[in-house]
């Protein structure tokens, strides 16, 4: 590493977004540095996306290998050996995080320094290096691609046992016995399926009157529907209020439902997934003069820049809809601007989004609620997937497809679509979208047939009056 610690630019952080913007910059002819505290590749790539859809892959087999005998197949006991699928995951998260280490080892004019940032002026940072001592850098462009974690709420007891969060889960060695999860959000419904599949009893606490908060009460009735099926417990309008050691090393959680009193809840292993914090606690913000919401998160404007100029925010930790795909736009956003003298933002830009519950929930645009709430003439189309031939002909028919019309216009504002490869068949309605394509495109388009896309052409025919 040089010892002279002026660059071009420096990117804090080498999430999604801000590697390849570090080596955009590089390759513009721009010194660089990117700081790492931890791991390169941000948490997609090392607790995130990468080794969660593996693991859920993992529990995908299981539930179908339980079911052969529904296509007339014997496969015999089921054993889940979880040190397996623990390595099965990890092996995935280095071959990607290695990918992305040898893409900036071979940037030339990119520096990649290990160590935690902290600012001491608005061009200026102090770096404690992962091998000890400091480095100081300064530039006269900072961005901010720091991410956030697992947030730790304040729950009495929570110290007094080894709760697990959305990164230590994926360790474990053993199939609990009976895994608690405390959040009904999109991390506690993927491993709380991902772990009933592999044999644990399960039990979701929510606070809320329906799961996925953001997502139409009738959507998120179903999502709890097709989980109760597969035999988990859920425990809405639901607040936890104490955990404690029990005998044998298990665990109690007292839990406040709305109506029904406390109840007593014993299992042997909890799941925190209650929501995520910003990681700009240990960068000294204050010193930079970079303001922060009452969250923590930092305020940028629709370009990304910050309140201070020449410092701008990328991906979690601005705040805004979490995505990896998010944060590649971001990244997208700030190159075309910074490195291309453009006027790229944010605005009117469309949030795709897939749960990897199993079948998916992929969603995009407004719900029908939001659209209401604007005050919008719409109309409405529901199906369910049982409709769908290719969802019947692999026996995958559990879900429903919905669709949020313009009333005038014709355009497709919306739509959630629960069902199997439900963010593949999203994806088709989002690049309508992005044509602002009426919706008699999708209804009278040609489809290959048997495809679940061709459910599209139905789909439109539900729509309300």
């Amino acid at each position: 590493m040089p010892s002279e610690g002026l660059y071009d630019a420096i990117v804090v952080g080498s999430g999604q977004g801000g590697t390849p913007l570090a080596k955009a910059f590089a390759d513009a002819g721009r010194r660089t540095a990117l700081i790492e505290r931890t791991h390169v590749g941000g948490t997609c790539v090392n607790e995130g996306c990468t080794p969660t859809k593996t693991m859920v892959a993992s529990g995908r087999v299981a539930y179908l290998a339980r079911r052969a005998q529904d296509y007339g197949v014997s496969a015999g006991p089921i054993a889940i050996d979880m040190p397996r699928v623990r390595e099965r995951k990890r092996k995935m998260v280095d071959r990607f995080r290695g990918s992305s280490e040898r893409g900036i080892a071979r940037t030339k004019g990119l520096d990649l320094i290990m160590g935690e940032a902290r600012f001491t002026g608005p061009r200026s940072l102090e770096v404690r290096l992962t091998g000890g001592g400091l480095h100081q850098l300064s530039a006269a462009q900072i961005v901010i691609n720091a991410g956030d974690r697992p947030a730790r709420p304040a729950l009495q007891g929570l110290d007094r046992i080894a709760a697990l969060d959305s990164t230590s889960v994926m360790e474990l060695a053993v199939v609990p016995d009976h895994l608690l999860v405390l959040g009904g959000g999109y991390v506690g419904l993927e491993f709380g399926q991902m772990f009933r599949r592999f044999g644990s009893r399960v039990t979701i606490v929510h606070r809320g009157k329906h799961l996925l908060s953001g997502e139409d009460p009738d959507v998120a009735d179903e999502v709890a529907k097709l989980l109760r099926e597969d035999g988990i417990e859920l425990m809405l309008e639901a607040d936890a209020q104490r955990v404690a050691p029990a005998a044998g090393g298990a665990i109690d959680l007292s839990v406040g439902s709305t109506g029904a009193g406390t109840s007593a809840l014993v299992g042997s292993h909890l799941l925190v997934a209650t929501g995520r914090v910003p990681n700009t606690d240990t960068l000294n913000l204050a010193a930079a003069g970079v303001q922060v919401d009452d969250r923590g998160f930092i305020r940028a404007n629709d370009r990304l820049e910050t309140s201070v100029p020449g410092i701008y925010a990328m991906g979690d930790i601005k705040g805004g809809p979490a995505f990896t795909h998010i944060a590649y736009d971001d990244f997208r956003i700030l190159e075309a601007n910074l490195l291309r003298g453009g006027s790229a933002s944010t605005r009117g830009r469309l949030v795709p989004y897939t749960v990897f519950i199993d079948p998916q929930l992929g969603r995009v645009g407004l719900s029908e609620g939001q659209a209401r709430s604007q005050g919008r003439r719409i109309r409405v189309a529901k199906m369910p997937m049982r409709y769908v031939a290719r969802a019947l002909e692999v026996d995958e028919p559990r879900g429903l497809m919905k669709v949020v019309v313009d009333a005038e216009s014709g355009q497709i504002l919306g739509c959630a679509i629960l069902g199997i490869e439900g963010g593949e068949i999203m994806s088709i309605v989002e690049v309508a979208m992005m044509g602002r394509l009426p919706y008699t495109a999708l209804q009278n388009a040609v489809f290959a047939h048997p495809t679940l896309a061709e459910s599209l052409n139905n789909l439109f025919d539900f729509l309300e009056a």
